[in-house]
Formats: structure tokens, C-alpha cells, sequence
């Protein structure tokens, strides 16, 4: 990344301490170089990451027949779950390994179609008290674990701002339904190491999603924050290592051979990578949980049939199946408060599944 920007950003604007440019109404944030100081990755996770990101584009570009499954929590909300899901997630990935690449889920933001709870990076108490510099404290210290355990880790970015403190631990990145048409989300796919899936419109529309890694591939100059909280001039160089996530939408699938013989033939016409992952929740199971199971057996069935684009999968799943409401003092452990996930063994048997049919 390169920023137009002096190290110390001397602007104007610098007469102002970061400790008292901040209203009553206002809380500082900590800088994204302290927060990477002092959850700071060391050389050896540094190369695992880089490793990571390669394996995971190598599937995307078609050198390597694995299969991508992205798999976890629709987000967390409690961090000693997620790392008892990373635990067993990263003793399940040395047994299927030879055929399925998973990552995992670490989703710290929710994109809400009007109000509710917005992630852990924005409320980690669960409580409406939008403590943020504990939020984004916890998300990467969340993700750093995760990654500690020998697993690439996903998420969505959804607020920009966000990103300079979390995406040096990333290998998979989505851009969501309902931010893949926005400007500022592809500009900042660009500027991204990592993967990125660009999911279709919440109407079903891929071509936004074919739009979107157009743009993202091409090299932009941005709105930005640098490390050191100060506002920046950012150029981009573009990212070639992008694709299309196909979900579904207004309730109806999009998963189908003929959908994904439509997508496919978009894309090449686009001049795009061609390879999809198709989710298997939302609107693809019918905002059934229950139903992944079918949407993954149905497109493993069109891979096997011969249709190779078909190289990644997303799964939504936790400990426990279902979903709960936000109640203090009564909450279960290990169960989502977002969309309704399958069990961890419904997930075991999922992915011994889809290992045993890629063979």
C-alpha cells in the first residue's frame, strides 16, 4: 500500500492530539499501528498467512483441484465459542486436507437491512453500549488466535475504517450482498492481499458482482486512514484474485446448473474468472439452516458431473444448531444470535462428506 502521506502526517489537522479531537459524544479509537503492535504477528504466523492466501487463490485460479469451504459462526459473538470452533475445526482440517482447503468464519460486523446488533467489533457486550475499542481489540485478538491455531481465517469488511486493523490476518475476504455495488468496497477489494468474493445483489443480480471484480482488479487512488489514524491519499494496485459468491436472492436459489451455467457464461464474457462459490445459506436454503446440507450436495453432484468453476463453498455453523435472541444473563453457549447455524457435528459430517465425494 502506498499512502501520500509524511510519516508523522503533518497537516493542519495535526495541531489536534489524537486523545481530544473527539466530542462528548465521541470515544477514541486506539490507532491501527498500536492495535498490530501490540497484537503483532511474528514471522513464522506471517508466513503461514502469506502460504494461506496463496492456497487459497491457487484454488480460485483453477492450479489446484481442492475444494474452498469457508465455514464458521454467522458471527461471533462470544469468543471462547469461536475458539472452541477453531479447535475442532483445526483437528477436522488434518483429516480432510488432501481434498477440502476450509477457512474460517470470523465475522466481527453484520450488515442489518434496517437495526440491530452490529458485531463484535461494534458492541462486545452484547448490550447496546457500542464499546468499539474493545470491540476491535477482541476482533483481533479473535483472529490472531485463530490464525495461531493453523487457520486461514475469512471475514466480510463492511466499514472501510475497519480494515487497517484486521487485514494483515486475513486470507479470504467477502464483500457482502448489500455492499458489493457501493464504490468504496471495491476500491478497497483493490487494495487487498487477500482473496475477495464479491456476493450477488440481495435481488439475485450477479452482474453487480461481475461489475464489482471488474473494478476491483483495476488500480484506484482512495479515501483512506493510515496505520497512524491519519487521512491519506491510498493507491491501490488492483486485485486479480477475485470471484463471484452466489447466494441466492428475494428468497430464491441460485445454485442450480442452469444459474451457474448463466454465471459462468457472464463472467467469460466479462473477461473474469469464471470460478464460483456458491453460499449455501441465505437465500439459497430458503433462510432454512437445515437446507445447506442439499444446496452443498447439489453442487458437489454438479462438480462431480463435470463442471469444475463449481470450486468453493461457504457454510454457516456453530457448536450448537440454531439461533437465539439477544437476552442478558440467558444466553446458550455456542449458539448464533445472527441467522441460524448447523451443529458442529452436522458441520463434521458435512465436510467428511464433501471430502469423501472429491475423491
Amino acid at each position: 500500500m502506498n499512502a501520500h502521506a509524511s510519516p508523522a502526517c503533518t497537516t493542519v489537522s495535526n495541531v489536534l492530539s489524537v486523545t481530544n479531537c473527539h466530542s462528548a459524544t465521541s470515544q477514541p479509537l486506539p490507532l491501527p499501528a498500536e492495535l498490530r503492535r501490540s497484537i503483532a504477528i511474528d514471522s513464522t504466523l506471517g508466513e503461514q498467512i502469506a502460504q494461506q492466501r496463496h492456497a487459497v487463490q491457487r484454488i480460485l485460479n483453477g492450479q489446484d483441484d481442492r475444494l474452498l469451504v469457508v465455514v464458521g459462526p454467522c458471527s461471533i459473538h462470544d469468543p471462547d465459542a469461536a475458539l472452541e470452533y477453531a479447535d475442532r475445526l483445526a483437528a477436522l482440517s488434518d483429516e480432510v486436507s488432501e481434498q477440502i482447503l476450509p477457512v474460517m468464519r470470523v465475522y466481527v460486523e453484520k450488515p442489518r437491512t434496517t437495526v440491530g446488533w452490529k458485531g463484535l467489533a461494534y458492541d462486545p457486550d452484547l448490550d447496546g453500549s457500542g464499546d468499539m475499542p474493545k470491540g476491535i481489540t477482541l476482533s483481533r485478538e479473535l483472529m490472531h488466535a485463530v490464525a495461531s491455531r493453523g487457520l486461514p481465517v475469512a471475514t466480510e469488511l463492511l466499514q472501510p475504517m475497519l480494515a487497517p486493523y484486521l487485514d494483515d490476518l486475513l486470507s479470504w475476504v467477502a464483500i457482502g450482498a448489500r455492499t458489493t455495488e457501493s464504490q468504496l468496497h471495491r476500491e478497497l477489494a483493490s487494495d487487498l492481499a487477500a482473496a475477495v468474493g464479491f456476493k450477488n445483489a440481495t435481488s439475485g443480480d450477479v452482474q453487480v458482482a461481475i461489475d464489482a471484480m471488474q473494478a476491483a482488479a483495476h488500480a484506484h487512488q482512495r479515501f483512506a486512514i493510515d496505520s497512524q489514524g491519519c487521512p491519506v491519499m491510498q493507491e491501490s494496485a488492483g486485485n486479480p484474485h477475485t470471484h463471484v459468491v452466489l447466494r441466492g436472492g428475494h428468497g430464491e436459489p441460485n445454485y442450480q446448473s442452469h444459474h451457474v451455467r448463466s454465471a459462468v457464461k457472464a463472467l467469460r464474457e466479462a473477461g473474469q474468472n469464471p470460478r464460483l462459490m456458491v453460499d449455501c445459506s441465505h437465500a439459497n436454503a430458503r433462510k432454512d439452516h437445515r437446507r445447506q446440507s442439499e444446496v452443498m450436495l447439489d453442487v458437489l453432484a454438479q462438480r462431480k458431473a463435470g463442471d469444475a468453476n463449481l470450486v468453493a463453498l461457504m457454510l454457516e455453523s456453530h457448536l450448537f444448531e440454531g439461533k437465539q435472541a439477544l437476552k442478558p444473563n440467558a444466553m446458550r453457549y455456542g449458539v448464533s444470535v445472527t441467522d441460524a447455524c448447523v451443529s458442529w457435528e452436522a458441520t463434521e459430517r458435512l465436510l467428511k462428506t464433501a471430502a469423501e465425494r472429491m475423491c
